[in-house]
C-alpha cells in the first residue's frame, strides 16, 4: 500500500469514527430526552342516587307457648305485608323470612328462670325494589305499625335498609374522560411552569371505582370516586 492510499484510508477512518460518535451522541440525547415524563393523578367525583333499596323489617315476640309464638307472628307478618301494599309496593318486592325462635329452657347455658317467657321469636319482612323514594316515604310511617302493636327493631346491623347504586357502567366512561381531562390540565401547568411542552401520553392507569354513603344522614345518596394516573413525556 502506497503512502497516498494509506493517507486516505487514514482520513475516510477518521471520518467514520466522528460520524459514529456523532450518531451515538444524537441517539443518547434522544434517549435521554424521552426520559423526561411527568406523572400526574386526575380525579373524578359525582354524587348520585341510590337505585335499588333494601329494606328489612324486623320485630320480636315472646310466648311461653309455641303455638301461640308462631300464630302471633304469622299474625303480624300479615299485618306488614298490608301495611307495605297499602303504601304502595308491590307483592313482587315484599318478601318474607321464615322466623327465628329461641327456647331458652334447651339452653344449656342459659338461666331462664328469671326469664318472663319461655320462647322468643323473631322474624322478618323485607323489601326490595328500585322506587327508593316510596322506601324513604314510607320509612317515616313506621309508627302506624307500633299502634298495631307491631315493635320494630331498631336499625341494628340486621335492620338497616340497604342503598345501592347499579348504573356504575353507564357513567364510567364520561368519568374515565373526566379524570383524564382534570390530570391533563395538571400537566400542561406544571409543563408551563417549567418552561416545557407536554407530549404523548407514556402510561396511563385507570383506578378503581369507589362507590360510598355521602353521608351518615343520606346513605341514599352514594359518591363515586375515581383517581387516573398519566404519565406524559416532557420536551423543550
Amino acid at each position: 500500500m502506497t503512502n497516498k492510499n494509506a493517507f486516505i484510508l487514514g482520513i475516510c477512518l477518521f471520518a467514520g469514527l466522528g460520524l459514529l460518535g456523532f450518531f451515538i451522541s444524537g441517539g443518547l440525547v434522544g434517549m435521554k430526552e424521552l426520559d423526561r415524563t411527568i406523572a400526574v393523578k386526575g380525579l373524578s367525583e359525582r354524587e348520585v342516587p341510590a337505585d335499588i333499596a333494601i329494606w328489612p323489617i324486623k320485630f320480636l315476640e315472646a310466648e311461653n307457648d309455641l303455638g301461640a309464638l308462631y300464630s302471633a307472628i304469622q299474625r303480624k307478618n300479615n299485618l306488614i305485608v298490608e301495611f307495605l301494599k297499602k303504601n304502595g309496593f308491590q307483592e313482587s318486592e315484599i318478601t318474607v323470612s321464615a322466623p327465628s325462635v329461641t327456647d331458652k329452657r334447651a339452653q344449656e347455658w342459659g338461666n331462664s328462670t328469671g326469664a318472663g317467657f319461655r320462647y322468643t321469636g323473631a322474624s322478618t319482612v323485607s323489601v326490595y325494589t328500585t322506587n327508593v323514594t316510596l322506601v324513604l316515604e314510607t320509612r317515616d310511617k313506621l309508627l302506624d305499625l307500633g299502634k298495631m302493636g307491631i315493635a320494630i327493631s331498631g336499625q341494628d346491623y340486621e335492620s338497616r335498609t340497604t342503598f345501592l347504586f347499579s348504573k356504575l357502567n353507564e357513567i364510567k366512561p364520561a368519568m374515565i374522560e373526566e379524570a383524564t381531562k382534570n390530570g391533563r390540565e395538571v400537566a400542561e401547568k406544571f409543563a408551563q411552569d417549567s418552561n416545557s411542552e407536554l407530549g404523548k401520553i407514556r402510561k396511563a392507569t385507570q383506578g378503581q371505582f369507589t362507590i360510598e354513603d355521602r353521608d351518615a344522614n343520606t346513605p341514599h345518596v352514594k359518591k363515586i370516586r375515581v383517581v387516573a394516573t398519566i404519565e406524559y413525556y416532557l420536551s423543550d
